[in-house]
C-alpha cells in the first residue's frame, strides 16, 4: 500500500505516537543525526513542514531548533523558505551534548545564540566581570536586529564581587600596587556591566521586547564561573589563576589574576543523564542561594 508523502517520516522511520517534543528535543535529535552520519555533510534537509510531522510539532518549534543547530554550525542556510543543508563539516561544530570542553571565549556564544531562540530568554551568570557575557550576547543581539530571532521576554541576572571587599584576583605580586590595580578591576567590572545592561535594554525600544537586566554583588571573589541558560543548561569553568603582566594606568604592573575567556567551560543539559541533570537543578539552586541571601544591590557606578 502506499504511503501518503505527508505522513512519511524522516529517513523511512515511522513515527508512533508520542507526547508533542520541545524545540530542544527536536533539535537533539537533528543533532544526534547529523552527528551519526545519518544526515551527510552538504546534504538539504527535509522541509519544515515534513519534520513537524514527523515529530508533531507546530513548524514554530522546527524553526526554532534548526537556528539552535545553525548557531553550532552544524547546518547552514536556515530560513523559511527553503530546507537547511548540513553543515559541509560538522564534525568542527564546537558545541551540542558530549561536546569536548572549550575555552569560554569559543563555546559560550553559540550557547548564547541558542537560548535566545526560546521566546523566553533566561540566563544567570556568576563570573568576574562578566567580559565573556558581554562578548557572546553580541551575536543574538545582531540576529534581532537582522530579524531573525524575535524572544518575547529576555531576564538576565548576574552575580558580580563586590567592590567592598579584598579581591583575591586580580591581586598584584607588589601589594603596594593594590590600590592602582583595583581601580582598573572596578573600572572594568562597571564598563563591561553597564555595556551589556544597555545593549540589553535598547531592546525594548527597538523591538518591544520584555527585557530586565538585575546585578546583585557577591561578598567573595567567584574561583569558579557559571552560566545558567534557560533552566535547561549549566556551563561551567575554573578560574585558572596564574601569574602575568599588564599595562595598568600607563605602567607594568605584575598580577595574579585568571584570564576568564580562556576558561574551560564544561557543559551540563538537562535530560541529558542523570549526573547532568542532577548538575543543572544543583547550579541553579546553589545560584539562587546566593542571589536570595548573601548577595546584595549592585551599583555599576562604584
Amino acid at each position: 500500500m502506499a504511503v501518503d508523502p505527508k505522513h512519511a517520516s524522516v529517513n523511512g522511520r515511522k513515527r508512533s505516537p508520542r507526547p508533542q517534543k520541545s524545540h530542544r528535543e527536536v533539535a537533539d535529535e537533528l543533532r544526534a543525526r547529523i552527528r551519526s552520519g545519518e544526515l551527510q555533510p552538504g546534504q538539504r534537509m527535509p522541509t519544515q513542514a515534513r519534520l513537524a510531522d514527523e515529530f508533531g510539532v507546530e513548524r514554530g518549534a522546527v524553526r526554532q531548533a534548526l537556528r539552535i543547530l545553525q548557531s553550532e554550525h552544524l547546518l547552514t542556510n536556515v530560513s523559511k523558505g527553503s530546507p537547511a543543508t548540513v553543515a559541509a563539516d560538522p564534525g568542527r561544530a564546537l558545541t551540542g551534548p558530549g561536546a569536548p570542553p572549550l575555552p569560554t571565549m569559543v563555546a559560550l556564544a553559540p550557547r548564547i545564540g541558542a537560548a535566545f531562540a526560546a521566546p523566553h530568554v533566561e540566563i544567570d551568570a556568576l563570573c568576574l566581570t562578566a567580559i565573556s557575557l558581554t562578548l557572546a550576547i553580541g551575536e543574538p543581539l545582531r540576529q534581532i536586529h537582522a530579524g531573525r530571532l524575535k524572544p518575547a521576554k529576555v531576564d538576565v541576572r548576574v552575580l558580580l564581587p563586590s567592590s567592598h571587599i579584598d579581591l583575591a584576583f586580580p591581586a598584584p605580586v607588589d601589594a603596594t600596587a593594590a590600590g592602582r590595580l583595583r581601580r582598573h578591576w572596578l573600572a572594568q567590572r562597571n564598563a563591561q556591566g553597564q555595556v551589556l545592561q544597555h545593549n540589553l535594554l535598547a531592546l525594548r525600544a527597538t523591538h518591544g521586547i520584555d527585557v530586565r537586566v538585575t546585578f546583585r554583588a557577591l561578598p567573595f571573589t567567584p574561583p569558579v564561573k557559571l552560566y545558567l541558560l534557560n533552566g535547561a543548561e549549566a556551563l561551567f569553568a575554573y578560574y585558572m589563576v596564574t601569574r602575568r603582566e599588564e599595562e595598568v594606568d600607563h605602567e607594568s604592573l605584575e598580577m595574579y589574576d585568571a584570564e576568564g575567556t580562556r576558561s574551560m567551560l564544561f557543559a551540563f543539559e538537562q535530560g541529558a543523564g542523570l549526573r547532568d541533570t542532577t548538575f543543572v537543578e544543583q547550579s541553579h539552586l546553589w545560584f539562587n542561594s546566593l542571589w536570595e541571601t548573601i548577595s546584595s544591590e549592585l551599583e555599576l557606578t562604584s
